[in-house]
């Protein structure tokens, strides 16, 4: 533990750190923000811009035994989807009178489109753009919010705060900044679209959650129609909802031990499915394999023209599920995803495709049944058990990244509070969320039962997945311009060869936008409305927070008032502001007229990185004012485990302050403090809008953003604190 000098007002303490540095050198960071500890004298605000740098996190070294058996586990989690697409791709096409050219084309396709999109895009590009190991849309995001300055008016809390002095992010950028990184930084339009661009991709991922259960349960379970006519579809719908309850009921018990079990399948699902296709390549067609040449995709064009361009929206369904190889990375590591598609997914999806291609050469007039009808007679029911298995499997990879993008999102101020547990010990990004876990299975079922397993959900899935894969290439050309500075023709390439492919499969998908290609959209406004509802509140309350604070003459003339004194024992104020006092502290003095002996105001702060150094959790200081009067700034990562509980916190929190005294007698006075006794204080604060604002506004604050306050999670909901030392006070914000 190690204490350094900033200035004569301002103390600041770096808990645990290994060395120290010699008394009175400071390290400067000049891009942390504008605050200076020089000259501080007669300033109220709470300094750290010259406080000193963090170390980098060094990342997890994994064995080559982990590895594989992370890669092995991933089958079951990141896998499921992209591996089960065989199921639906063919028999979800629509081509009257289709000959072989036609099904060279199609395969020509899928081949194509899976190598590109799945192997170069995802595998080979997309996962180098990690945060800390975390991947998805909010890691993109989190990167450029650590490498630019977002306006301080926006949403989503600023990266680079007064507390932030010199904290080292993931990744080093070289050189000036870049033609867009200036017009980025220069933007607050060009930052809050990018903001809410990220929250709609977000709202969608979520959705696939939902539809992948959908689609997979429903395309496994259909097959039982063959064998029976007195089965009907509706029968295949009960059943298919069944199994949906089961799976998300599972979900509690966690990543790990789900994995343990739907691994297994998902191995014998690809070996399965590989010597299959290698039995019809061999025995109906054995040249299916030519279809690797793209002039087979010209024909399939020439040949069918729009109609050709139409099943588009059905081809794409061979790459559902490829943005859960980045959104689910940090349940894994890049490594284990990589070995895992290269060796076991690409390859035996290759010869599931060319086998169902070679079969339907022979047999054009099963295209609707390709997947079942293909399978040799007596493997029928076995593989129909496979299958039925292996759809509930895929459906937990979207699933997980739901879970995941849930505590990523909350994590940097863009969605309400909920429950978050950790499921795993040894993998901390393994994490579980009940209620939306409960929200997905809803949507789920009433999608399953209300499409009554047609085609819409065939296209909603579609559509989903299109404009996920759309969001992530234009967040990865941004990333490439102004954090790994690319040169803009490679960037160029990049973005226009993606943007392009997508946007071909985006068009033939929002053809059918009434029949099912709605329902993405539906599922993302609903998600969309406390996203945005919440972030804005956000807003406004730190808004007035930061307008109506308390400097510290205040604070200090409150304290010398005739009617207050100073009680014994220490008290702790929960708040959100590194400088200066929030108003709820004014209406505190107000009504019990006094001020503890030792009054500590502590910030929780949850920065866009993915973890922060035990070591590197606790900065302290003493601020200009009244004697006994801290300030405590605790730092954590999105996926950092909290360790805030009532009494081990506090008494941390004063350990660090002792280690900053400047007498011994301070010290003592701390204890003693401590030793009567501490309370918790946190504010009850309402919004009101006034009528001064239109009606949307008020609508969304004094509605909307209020019933998120009362039927989410408080912010003090992570301190396992005895209520008998707690104590609220309510105070309305007219805003």
């Amino acid at each position: 533990m190690k204490a350094v000098r900033l200035a004569d007002d301002d103390l600041i303490l770096e808990v645990g750190a290994e060395k120290s540095r010699p008394a009175g050198e400071v390290e400067h960071d000049e891009t942390a923000g504008d605050e200076s500890a020089s000259g501080a004298a007669g300033r109220q605000t709470f300094s750290f811009s010259q406080a000193y740098k963090m170390r980098h996190r060094e990342p997890m070294v994994f064995t080559k035994l982990q590895t594989m058996l992370l890669a092995y586990q991933s089958l079951g989690i990141v896998y499921g989807d992209l591996g089960t697409s065989p199921l639906y791709v063919f028999s979800s096409l629509v081509l009257p009178g289709a000959g072989e050219p036609d099904f060279l084309g199609v395969l020509s396709l899928i081949l194509w489109t899976l190598t590109v999109m799945s192997l170069v895009k995802y595998v080979l590009i997309v996962l180098r753009a990690d945060d800390h190991g975390e991947g998805g849309t909010f890691a993109l995001y989190s990167l450029l919010r650590q490498h630019v300055n977002f306006k301080g008016d926006m949403p989503v809390p600023v990266t680079r705060h007064a507390s932030d002095a010199g904290l080292r992010f993931h990744g080093e950028r070289s050189g000036s900044p870049s033609r867009l990184h200036r017009w980025l930084e220069g933007s607050s339009l060009l930052q809050a679209t990018v903001t809410c661009f990220v929250l709609f991709g977000t709202c969608m991922m979520i959705g696939d959650g939902a539809l992948t259960p959908a689609i997979s349960v429903l395309s496994a379970v259909q097959g039982i129609q063959s064998r029976s006519p007195n089965i009907k579809q509706e029968h295949v719908v009960i059943l298919s909802v069944v199994i949906l309850l089961l799976l998300f009921l599972v979900q509690r018990f966690g990543t790990n031990k789900v994995s343990a079990s739907f691994s297994p399948i998902m191995l014998v699902w690809f070996g399965s499915i590989a010597v299959i296709g290698v039995y019809n390549i061999a025995k109906y067609y054995p040249p299916v394999l030519k279809a690797v040449s793209p002039h087979y995709i010209y024909y399939y064009f020439a040949r069918n023209k729009k109609v050709g361009w139409e099943q588009l929206g059905a081809i794409i369904l061979c790459i559902t599920g490829a943005e859960a190889m980045f959104a689910d990375l940090g349940h894994f590591n890049k490594s284990s995803i990589q070995v895992a598609f290269s060796t076991v997914v690409y390859p035996s999806l290759i010869l599931a495709y060319s086998g169902q291609a070679a079969y339907l050469i022979k047999h054009p007039s099963e295209l609707s049944t390709t997947f079942y009808s293909s399978i040799p007679g007596p493997l029928f029911w076995p593989m129909f058990v496979v299958a039925t298995l292996a759809a509930i499997v895929a459906s937990q990879a979207l699933i997980s990244a739901s879970f995941s993008i849930i505590r990523q999102s909350m994590a940097l101020g863009c969605f309400p509070r909920v429950t978050i547990r950790h499921t795993s010990e040894e993998y901390e990004g393994q994490v579980y969320c009940p209620e939306i876990n409960f929200f997905l299975m809803v949507v789920c079922i009433v999608i399953t039962v209300g499409f009554g397993g047609g085609p819409e959900i065939g296209r909603a899935f579609g559509v989903a997945v299109i404009f996920v894969m759309l969001i992530t290439t234009s967040l990865m050309a941004i990333v490439m311009d102004v954090i790994w500075r690319v040169n803009a023709v490679w960037i160029a390439t990049f973005a226009v060869a993606f943007i392009s492919i997508e946007g071909v499969y985006g068009s033939a998908l929002m053809n059918k936008f009434r029949e099912g290609g709605w329902v993405p959209f539906a599922i993302a406004a609903l998600l969309l409305v406390p996203t945005l509802s919440w972030t804005y509140g956000r807003k406004l309350k730190a808004g007035y927070e930061a307008r109506h604070a308390l400097d510290a003459a205040e604070l200090g003339a409150l304290a010398t008032r005739a009617r207050a004194r100073r009680a014994p024992g220490a008290c702790v104020f929960l708040t959100d502001l590194v400088n200066g006092f929030p108003p709820i502290v004014r209406r505190y003095a107000e009504h019990t007229a006094c001020l503890r002996e030792l009054t500590l105001f502590v910030t929780v702060r949850e920065l866009p990185v993915r973890s922060v150094l035990p070591e590197e959790r606790f900065l302290v200081a003493k601020e200009l004012g009244p004697a006994g009067v801290y300030r405590c700034v605790v730092r954590y990562g999105y996926m950092d485990k909290y360790d805030l509980v009532g009494d081990g916190f506090v008494a941390s929190a004063v350990a660090a302050l002792k280690g900053a005294a400047e007498s011994a007698e301070e010290a003592e006075a701390m204890d003693s403090a401590l030793g009567d006794g501490y309370v918790v204080v946190f504010g009850r604060t309402i919004l009101h809008m006034g009528g001064e604002h239109n009606c949307f506004k008020r609508f969304v604050i004094n509605h909307l953003y209020r019933f998120l306050q009362k039927n989410f999670r408080s912010s003090v909901s992570m301190l396992k604190i005895d209520h008998a030392k707690t104590l609220q006070i309510g105070m309305l914000y007219e805003i």
